[in-house]
């Protein structure tokens, strides 16, 4: 298994070149193809509003829209063709989980944006991104918002849990596992789910790996208090990881969104980019 279709999401936002330089390095690397998405969002006019003033604000705003999707468009065509990469760009109107149904399932893999806190947008941002991660079936690579991405994959986290999403990431992975120089399985209290991790926690998935070429070594962490993705973030730091894979949302998203979880932990404070797969 390669990647061999990639959909970036395009837009004109500060964290766009970055997003870019993440999903051209691996498309060149799999010889994939990339495919750009365009997200058109024209602005309507509630049936009530009956004021002419009203009406055309709206109307420029929307031609405002499209011209910013033309000038997004026109700069994926000339790095595409400046890095002699294979790609397409695509301008579409919808709903991001509506979108992700449609594009998405024809791609491997798809590389979106962390949402910026700082921006005025940022809730309907995070909402977006938890939309097409149920939406997909695919995995989503986010890119964090903030810094330079000038590794991936060199020394890779795991976080498994043994769940149907944690088992799904890790396979959705394997392209970026096998050429890591190093994959750390991480399994965070195994003793609350003994069953489903076997007798030696961490055992079965590591020789699943290292059947498929990966370099894989495990640690099992006991420690209580700490939120499990707070944890694992302070991993990230600690073993010098330059990419997470993690399953998306193993309890439902109100529980997590509400009660907190993992899953909106690296949602909101990742330091290096994070595969998920729900």
């Amino acid at each position: 298994m390669a990647y061999k279709t990639i959909l970036l999401h395009v837009d004109d936002s500060p964290q766009w070149p970055g997003r870019f330089e993440v999903a051209a390095k691996l498309a060149a690397d799999f010889g994939a193809h990339l495919v750009g998405l365009c997200l058109l969002r024209r602005p309507e006019l509630p049936g009530y509003v009956r004021s002419a003033e009203i009406a055309e604000l709206i109307a420029k705003r929307a031609r405002e829209a499209e011209a910013r999707v033309k000038s997004s468009r026109d700069m994926l065509l000339q790095r595409l063709s400046s890095q002699g990469l294979s790609g397409e760009c695509r301008v579409v109107e919808g709903a991001p989980e509506d979108l992700a149904a449609v594009h998405g399932r024809y791609a491997d893999l798809l590389v979106v944006s962390q949402p910026d806190p700082g921006t005025s947008y940022y809730a309907e941002a995070m909402q977006d991104i938890q939309s097409v991660i149920f939406a997909a079936g695919r995995p989503l690579l986010l890119v964090p918002y903030a810094g330079q991405v000038k590794a991936l994959g060199t020394h890779v986290l795991v976080a498994w849990n043994a769940s149907r999403e944690a088992t799904r990431a890790v396979t959705d992975a394997l392209p970026l596992l096998r050429r890591a120089s190093k994959v750390t399985v991480m399994v965070v209290r195994p003793r609350e789910d003994a069953q489903a991790h076997g007798d030696v926690p961490g055992a079965d998935i590591a020789a699943y790996l290292a059947r498929h070429g990966v370099k894989v070594e495990v640690s099992a962490e006991h420690g209580t208090g700490i939120e499990v993705g707070e944890l694992m973030l302070s991993r990230v730091a600690d073993l010098n990881v330059d990419l997470v894979v993690m399953g998306a949302y193993s309890h439902s998203r109100l529980r997590q969104w509400i009660l907190g979880g993992a899953t909106r932990t690296l949602l909101e404070s990742m330091t290096v980019p994070v595969l998920m797969s729900h």
